[in-house]
């Protein structure tokens, strides 16, 4: 199909008529920046528009697409590629893989521009009488993880539709209908929410459905695929796709952990905002990505050894119950500000405290209950979370309320000093906070109540409805203080504004534990530094360092910091002896109490030849631990208990 295309643009531009500059300045021009501008209308869009999308060009990760679009009227016409979408909280919609764009009225090629300013906008002048518009492109997926995110391989795909259309300016995102449909490779299996109408060979047309719920609903695909019932009326299914078939060797035990998430969920929240719901999940090392929560799915990206080396793999768990809790905390209920009717419009991101933050809290609390980790398990991941906050000194001059414009600032590209520079800690501090909320709650009421009654009130409201409702500060505060009476204002304010070095660790105190330091890995831990090829030390001597050597982190004022270190360096050699993580490990035990520096030798991306460095650092290993204090209640433990 893309070799027809381009076989066609190169014919004498007599078999094709193009409207040229002279053509367009003799009549209308496409609409000018001067004159455009975002003010969507709440009305419905005349027709239904039809998107045709093939992915049988999976060998170079091609992606054709035909989109027609009925005209409302003629003259200047405005279409959008979606800007912001749903679940990423910044415009990084990849516009730049979006290609081949013609857009004909008959057998009339229509010029476009491009907004110079709202770079999404492609603006086109329609001739009288034109019925319809016939549009063509490709998205091309990356074909190297340097270039984004993989969506496309020979064995599976990940179909976000809001990568594969255009849409008509001036209407509300659910006013407008679009019938798709799809063409597979031979074989393939797909799932998707979206409704079946028909299936013609290797195509598949659906149900006409609006615009904002299209996007919403990505599509898995792939060779290889097993579907796990994950609850007894068959709303909630798992769709696994892999590489090779023995990766989907799901055991019943583990499936039933699965089940339990579900069931976990639905008793916390005690409604339902779906109609069905699928975790669609790719076990895969070749697809880019992690977790995308939608409404009544999620996409989820996992290592293809998954459910083979259960154990080894523990810490990729909690992602499933994190994207599901969205389905609440996202989808169903959203901030005010972080809603709108349209993908051009800019979101506002202030209340991702409660829509990541106390998501990140559910996200580990379900995955216990459900057994899916062990209480011991999430006990560790805390003492890890409540260090990297304790050791992170970039809370001195920059408040957590402020990373919740991270999104946009930096769209989670790598950052030089992520200690110092923080980086949408309204995630993992958010989550500390929420424990601090909670285990507040059960000291005030005898343990009667908690945050389990805040979820409830908040999000299991309207059970059956599918209607995002939005909220702002005001009423998290008052469903807080119709659960327990309290100044949440201060304490919410104080925790989102402060500037102070140090993690928030009243909730871990409130629940019975203190961070401590101590010279051993948890299991936790090892089994995160295995998972991530890494070493972190990061509690120490300030050092991440990857499994062949290279920096991944140095925390801002550590003694790595103060020996000038960097991420991106190289070490070599360890003391003289080439770099390990034993070579290493050893080295800081035999430093501990000594006078000696340690001797790295290190070359930097920059260098052309390697440099000695001398660390001084004398205080052995430091791992994070909770530790139990004696004569306090147990709280953590209780919240971790299955329901």
């Amino acid at each position: 199909m893309v070799q027809q295309f381009e076989t066609e643009r190169v014919k004498p531009a007599v078999s094709k008529p193009v409207a040229t500059q002279d053509d367009r300045a003799a009549g209308r021009r496409p609409t000018s920046p001067a004159e455009w501008r975002s003010d969507p209308q709440d009305i419905d869009y005349p027709r239904d528009l039809s998107l045709a999308i093939d992915v049988t060009d999976t060998l170079r990760g091609i992606v054709s697409g035909k989109l027609i679009v009925p005209v409302a009227q003629s003259g200047p016409m405005t279409l959008l590629y979606p800007k912001w979408m749903p679940g990423y909280h910044s415009p990084q919609n990849p516009i730049e893989l979006f290609a081949g764009l013609e857009i004909k009225a008959g057998d009339l090629v229509l010029d476009w521009e491009r907004d110079p300013v709202e770079v999404y906008a492609f603006h086109i002048d329609v001739p009288d009488g034109t019925d319809v518009l016939d549009i063509g492109f490709q998205f091309l997926s990356p074909t190297a993880p340097s270039q984004g995110d993989v969506v496309v391989t020979e064995d599976m795909l990940n179909l976000q539709w809001g990568r594969v259309l255009l849409y008509p300016a001036g209407y509300f995102a659910r006013r407008i209908q679009i019938r798709p449909s799809v063409t597979l490779p031979i074989d393939w299996q797909y799932a998707t929410v979206l409704k079946d109408e028909s299936r013609d060979g290797d195509t598949v047309h659906f149900a006409p459905v609006s615009l904002d719920v299209l996007v919403d609903s990505p599509m898995m695909a792939g060779r290889h695929h097993r579907e796990v019932a994950l609850t007894n009326d068959g709303a909630v299914h798992m769709n696994l796709f892999a590489h090779q078939a023995i990766d989907l060797e799901i055991r019943p035990e583990q499936a039933a952990l699965h089940a339990a998430l579900v069931e976990q969920a639905e008793t916390l929240f005690g409604a339902r905002h779906f109609d069905k719901y699928r975790f669609l999940v790719a076990l895969s090392d070749e697809l880019g990505g992690g977790g995308v929560e939608h409404h009544r799915s999620t996409e989820i990206i996992v290592p293809p050894t998954l459910y083979r080396e259960w154990e080894p793999n523990r810490t990729k768990r909690d992602v499933f119950a994190h994207e599901f809790t969205h389905s609440w905390n996202g989808k169903f209920r959203r901030g005010a500000d972080s809603w709108t009717p349209t993908f051009e419009l800019p979101i506002r991101n202030s209340l991702m405290w409660v829509y990541e933050g106390q998501t990140q809290y559910w996200g580990h609390v379900l995955t216990t209950r459900a057994g899916l980790w062990s209480t011991k398990a999430s006990i560790e991941s805390l003492a890890k979370i409540a260090a990297t906050y304790d050791v992170r000194p970039g809370g001195m001059w920059r408040t957590m309320a402020d990373t919740t414009e991270d999104p946009v600032i930096n769209a989670r590209a790598p950052l030089p000093w992520p200690s110092w520079q923080r980086n949408e800690d309204y995630y993992s501090e958010g989550q500390l906070m929420w424990l601090a909320v909670d285990t507040r709650i059960r000291a005030a009421t005898d343990d009667q109540q908690s945050l389990d009654d805040f979820a409830r009130a908040f999000f299991g409201i309207d059970d059956g409805s599918m209607a995002t409702r939005t909220y702002d500060f005001d009423e998290v505060v008052r469903t807080l203080n119709d659960v327990v009476e309290h100044d949440w204002t201060d304490f919410l304010d104080t925790q989102l504004h402060r500037r102070v070095e140090g993690a928030p660790l009243e909730g871990l105190e409130l629940g019975g534990y203190r961070l401590v330091y101590r010279d051993h890995r948890t299991d936790f831990c090892q089994s995160f530094d295995a998972q991530a090829e890494q070493f972190d030390m990061r509690f120490s001597v300030g050092l991440n360092i990857g499994n062949t050597g290279t920096v991944q982190e140095v925390m801002w004022g550590s003694a790595a910091f103060d020996a000038g270190l960097t991420a991106g360096s190289q070490i070599q050699s360890v003391n003289g002896h080439d770099y390990s993580e034993q070579v290493i490990g050893d080295a800081i035990e035999a430093a501990k109490d000594g006078v000696a520096p340690l001797l790295l030798t290190v070359r930097a991306r920059s260098q052309s030849r390697p440099r000695e460095v001398q660390v001084e650092y004398h205080d052995g290993h430091r791992f994070p631990h909770l530790e139990a204090i004696t004569g306090r209640r147990a709280r953590l433990d209780e919240i971790f208990a299955a329901r």
